[in-house]
């Protein structure tokens, strides 16, 4: 199968990319601007695969975007492509706006120009998968759970402008009878997550023996669910998903922020004892603006529906994590010493 995915070079992105072609044997074209927060080296493990190829390109490029559709001819479309730092949204959301929304309406012109010219069982297979996050559902009651129904109500630039992409994907299927399939996950975690986020911020931050800055009192909580997991769950929805519904992915692993925290110190504390404790580095800081306090994602029809479920235990899984980037300082340094040193983002007034 011939599947087009944006932003295979992110996060979430290369994570999906090398099980669509290591694992799965899918033939992909990955479309990513190779913005900071993306990595090229993430994808080292197909170097000489033929069945992958990386073309640079921006998703609001709509001349490029529908070159690169007629040369591909995909039979499915993966969009995870987007701006995805909540603290950044805040100070710069423009740049939000651009990707998130204006790059989703043109990927979705794209496969819609696409799909009219196909037919017969290329065009009965063809899908359009939109991936996003549960932000879209604002913030939780204690107790509470993201469902399907759940109305969107977002708090940041970030998380409104992927409500926005949400519903151009879905309005582009009402309109246009595009064959759109839409997500929504749960925080990530992983190999290879760009260091400005929560887990491998404080992981590399323990081993440099900096300070783990916490937002507020540490409570807000969130679902986390380990990348493969996810990686796997978007395949399922694609292969096997309903045409025009949504499915939420997440890990059944809802935890506190300062719980995670205290996790990791923990699990590096074994790993590094030299320079331990851990846990005298954790400082509170000032909470960002308009913080959900809870997200929690009930993923009970995606595995009802498609047979798929989150795997990995979160606190061994966290200790894989942590291993991981003890390994793979390569991975991780020139990041540090370039783009991002761990510096707090989006700061306002």
């Amino acid at each position: 199968m011939r599947i087009l995915v944006t932003g295979g070079c992110g996060f979430i992105g290369s994570a999906l990319v090398l099980h669509l072609v290591q694992d799965l044997g899918h033939e992909v074209l990955t479309l990513d601007a190779l913005t900071y927060a993306a990595n090229p080296y993430s994808l080292a493990p197909l170097k000489g695969d033929a069945r992958h190829r990386l073309a640079e390109a921006d998703i609001c490029d709509a001349e490029r975007v529908g070159a690169l559709f007629e040369e591909f001819r995909p039979q499915a479309v993966m969009h995870l492509a987007a701006e995805s730092h909540v603290d950044r949204s805040i100070t710069g959301p423009a740049a939000f706006i651009r990707t998130n929304v204006v790059g989703t309406q043109v990927m979705l012109e794209a496969a819609r120009a696409h799909y009219t010219g196909l037919d017969g069982p290329e065009k009965e297979r063809f899908r359009f998968l939109h991936v996003s996050t549960d932000e879209v559902y604002g913030s939780l009651p204690s107790g509470g759970l993201f469902t399907e129904e759940s109305r969107s109500d977002p708090r940041s630039p970030y998380s409104a402008s992927k409500a926005a992409s949400d519903h151009l994907a879905r309005a582009w299927h009402e309109t246009y009878g595009l064959p759109v399939l839409v997500t929504n996950c749960s925080n990530n975690y992983g190999p290879r997550h760009f260091p400005e986020k929560l887990i491998p911020l404080m992981i590399l931050n323990a081993l440099e023996g900096r300070s783990l800055p916490v937002y507020g009192d540490g409570q807000n909580e969130r679902d986390w669910i380990h990348v493969e997991d996810h990686a796997r769950g978007l395949v399922a929805v694609l292969e096997r998903g309903r045409v025009g519904e949504t499915y939420l992915l997440g890990g059944r692993a809802v935890r506190n922020n300062l719980d995670v925290v205290k996790t990791l110190c923990a699990i590096v504390d074994r790993l590094r004892p030299e320079a331990g404790p851990h846990e005298r580095l954790i400082t509170f800081v000032t909470d960002r603006p308009g913080h959900d306090r809870r997200y929690a994602i009930d993923p009970g029809k995606a595995e009802a529906e498609l047979g798929w479920r989150p795997t990995r235990s979160f606190e061994q899984a966290l200790e894989d994590t942590v291993r991981w980037y003890l390994d793979h300082a390569d991975w991780w340094q020139p990041i540090r010493e370039g783009r991002y040193a761990g510096e707090r983002l989006g700061l306002t007034g």
